[in-house]
């Protein structure tokens, strides 16, 4: 059920006035003298956490205890002065004003954090996975949660939804899967997801990960809420506030109407930049999940990230083995990366785009580019394509897509695809 909710009309955000009314309606009140932990995005997700981060402490002032923890699935910790930034508080109002307020991380490789509250058995993924399920995805999936998930009265999840390459969109029940899950539930949904494919995925509500990952919700014996946001450019389209399946299934349509731009035809040649919150390959993959399925047969994408200098700092040395390929690459010499982590493995398709392996030979459908600071030799041993940056005229991009060539400037959210005939 859908507690309240507030829409701006097309081309228009929601008022600061509305976004505070419409958080009061749907929690003041509601758990007084209750421990609440709210579930937060890190700093590769658009939104206006720091406005919304006051407004929820002011609001749920009643509480017996108020913590928030960003759900970072396996992206790297943030330090006490990220935490804050992200917030958007000082130190000194984290000493005065906002003492009694909990700011953690998840982490999702330290055993100690993490508690199993079930398992979801391999005939059950197989179930769920239904044409696309193959052996590699393995058998029963221990289903492991921060324990700290477990300490609260109330779990309340704040966090945007867009178009997702692995759960079709983001958001909702996400956030405690793969958010502050163990890496068994990480790895099988990526995994999962790598095997139907970013373009039978993206921007595609009812998919298999999306009821894998409800499937191990019903396994949290915490109560759930969910703040669904939509967020257009740095403001809010949409807010959702009810339990995790309604408010999630409304701000995926509204993020379907607003989060989709649609063309008349696939591009050649597409300069996607990511912006400096993708500070590593790892998410900057999102100027590529985003643009695929408008880009065309033999056509080239570069990714245009002069700050990025990183491919992962959790899993690059995984990558740096493995390089980036498409799927029936691994799957065809399965014995040869089996002992790679899924998650990686998944990440590294995504990147590379669709494509076959026939006879030894690997015959991408697109060719992707890198222009950022990772040398010539880099992108070599990652089987990627290099640009200098330096040598890139972003000027002479624009305004071009009547040549089949696309601009765009801020990639990773907005998803394009071409219009069906």
């Amino acid at each position: 059920m859908i507690i309240t909710q507030s829409i701006a009309p097309p081309n228009q955000l929601l008022a600061d006035d509305t976004i505070r009314q419409t958080l009061a309606a749907g929690l003041a009140g509601r758990h007084t003298r209750q421990k609440v932990l709210v579930l937060i995005p890190d700093r590769t997700r658009t939104i206006p956490l720091p406005q919304l981060f006051r407004y929820l402490v002011e609001i749920l002032r009643d509480v017996r205890q108020l913590d928030f923890m960003v759900a970072l699935g396996t992206h790297p910790p943030l330090s006490e002065a990220q935490l804050y930034e992200l917030v958007g508080i000082t130190a000194e109002e984290r000493q005065t004003t906002y003492r009694h307020v909990g700011l953690f991380n998840h982490a999702w490789d330290r055993p100690d954090t993490l508690t199993q509250i079930g398992v979801l058995p391999q005939a059950q993924v197989q179930a769920i996975a239904g044409q696309t399920w193959h052996p590699s995805l393995g058998g029963d999936v221990p289903v492991n949660i921060n324990r700290a998930a477990l300490a609260y009265d109330h779990i309340l999840i704040l966090g945007p939804t867009f178009p997702h390459e692995v759960a079709g969109f983001s958001g909702g029940a996400k956030y405690l899967f793969p958010g502050i899950s163990g890496p068994e539930m990480i790895n099988t949904t990526h995994w999962l997801g790598a095997l139907v494919g970013v373009v039978g995925t993206i921007g595609v509500k009812d998919t298999a990960v999306r009821a894998m990952i409800h499937a191990a919700a019903e396994l949290v014996p915490t109560p759930i809420s969910l703040i669904a946001l939509v967020v257009v450019g740095q403001g809010l389209a949409g807010m959702f506030i009810g339990d995790y399946l309604s408010a999630w299934n409304a701000a995926a349509e509204l993020s379907a109407e607003r989060h989709i731009i649609w063309v008349d035809r696939p591009f050649r040649r597409v300069l996607s930049c990511a912006p400096p919150m993708y500070d590593e390959l790892w998410t900057a993959g999102k100027a590529m999940y985003k643009l695929e399925p408008a880009l065309a047969e033999g056509g080239e994408l570069i990714i245009y990230a002069p700050h990025l200098s990183v491919v992962s700092h959790v899993h690059g040395q995984y990558i740096y083995e493995i390089g980036y390929h498409v799927l029936p690459y691994f799957l065809n010499q399965w014995d040869k990366f089996k002992h790679i982590p899924l998650g990686v493995l998944a990440h590294s398709t995504h990147v590379r785009g669709g494509g076959r392996f026939v006879d030894g030979i690997e015959y991408p459908r697109a060719q992707v580019t890198l222009a950022t600071q990772l040398s010539p030799e880099d992108c070599a041993q990652l089987a990627l394509g290099y640009l200098n940056p330096n040598e890139i005229n972003v000027a002479g991009w624009q305004n071009r897509e009547d040549e089949g060539i696309l601009f765009v400037p801020k990639a990773g959210e907005m998803l394009y695809r071409v219009k069906k005939v």
